[in-house]
């Protein structure tokens, strides 16, 4: 194959520019494992805990339970790991343990146990003192940013729905003392059904001819028509204030069911009853090393391939960039061969 397309190189030619190269291959990711090796090992004594937080009573259940449906065990396992790095927790916890928020971030690492919501909070350190009362302080407060926010959530919307009846009552009893009249409404219907009854008493008393009783009952019947004269202009704006008063008693039921759910959520997260810190033990300085040093060592070999890909490439570059001499025959040499002699401006155009 000429120049023009490229030399064919085969797996041999690959293997002996291993072999030549093998320097770098082999030094490569002995340097790097073995200065990996020498951090894992001569770093200080990490010591490493774990807490458990179980709250079934959390996950699904009544329909007013804050993580419900097929992915409600995700769904809290994802926010429980937010609350957990949240920066509220995080400063609430460095603030109760004197370890600063940036070893907390780095220290602190959360796993779901299989498909479950059990949760595993593992938080690793140098002071050995400092990881239960870590991990105590960081599954606390993570619940309570959960589920107490939302008791206090909750009873806001009990005061404002409270604060909007007493202004709706507040309202109505203004409108009767400027209007004076108490409940309108019943004595609207009280003074309908009277005048109802007054008609008919007032026929019954014309069919038999008693004249008199027919007058009274007219009399009352105008008193009667009067009276629901006078109070049905006043009926819509009392109504309407009867009806955001109804308004306002629904949503303070509703607020208050709301806050009574979120109490029991709250109770159900309890730290006491849902979590269990494990003791604090030695970090495997083998695991840390094997977990180190294999990814070093890949990456130490690829690095070392390609510098082997560098330098043969390099080493290449030169070698066709140096000037190649040959010798070139004489008409002397030439007759006395016997070969026709060639000048040496032809030999040098011939040649690649």
């Amino acid at each position: 194959m000429n120049d023009s397309i490229g030399e064919k190189v085969e797996i041999v030619d690959y293997l002996r520019v291993a072999r030549r190269r093998l320097w770098v291959l082999v030094g490569v990711p002995v340097l790097a494992t073995g200065a990996a090796a020498g951090i894992v090992l001569f770093a200080p004594q990490q010591f490493s805990g774990t807490a458990y937080v179980a709250a079934p009573a959390l996950v699904g259940g009544a329909a007013g339970t804050q993580y419900t449906g097929t992915q409600a065990a995700n769904q809290f396992v994802a926010a429980f790991g937010a609350a957990v790095t949240s920066p509220r927790v995080l400063a609430d916890v460095a603030s109760d343990t004197g370890v600063t928020p940036e070893r907390l971030r780095d220290g602190l690492a959360i796993t779901q146990v299989g498909a479950s919501s059990q949760l595993e909070v593992t938080y690793t350190a140098r002071d050995q003192a400092k990881v239960a009362p870590v991990l105590t302080a960081t599954t606390t407060r993570a619940l309570a940013f959960l589920f107490s926010s939302q008791v206090g959530i909750a009873t806001g919307e009990v005061e404002a729905a409270n604060a909007d009846v007493t202004a709706a009552t507040k309202s109505i009893g203004e409108w009767e003392k400027t209007n004076k009249v108490s409940q309108p409404d019943r004595i609207y219907q009280a003074t309908l059904g009277e005048l109802t009854s007054l008609r008919q008493q007032q026929l019954s008393m014309q069919a038999v001819g008693n004249g008199r009783g027919a007058d009274a009952a007219a009399a009352a019947i105008t008193a009667a028509q009067k009276k629901l004269d006078d109070l049905g202009p006043k009926l819509p704006d009392y109504q309407a204030l009867l009806a955001q008063r109804d308004a306002a008693t629904n949503a303070l039921s509703q607020a208050r069911e709301g806050l009574q759910a979120a109490r029991a959520q709250a109770q159900a997260a309890d730290p006491k009853q849902v979590t269990s810190i494990g003791e604090a033990h030695e970090v495997s300085r083998l695991t840390e090393l094997v977990r180190t040093v294999l990814p070093v060592g890949g990456a130490g070999l690829l690095l070392g391939v390609l510098l082997v890909g560098v330098l043969e490439l390099l080493s290449r570059g030169r070698a066709a960039a140096r000037p190649t001499t040959a010798p070139v025959p004489t008409a002397s040499t030439a007759s006395a061969s016997g070969e026709p002699s060639v000048p040496a401006e032809t030999v040098t155009a011939a040649r690649p």
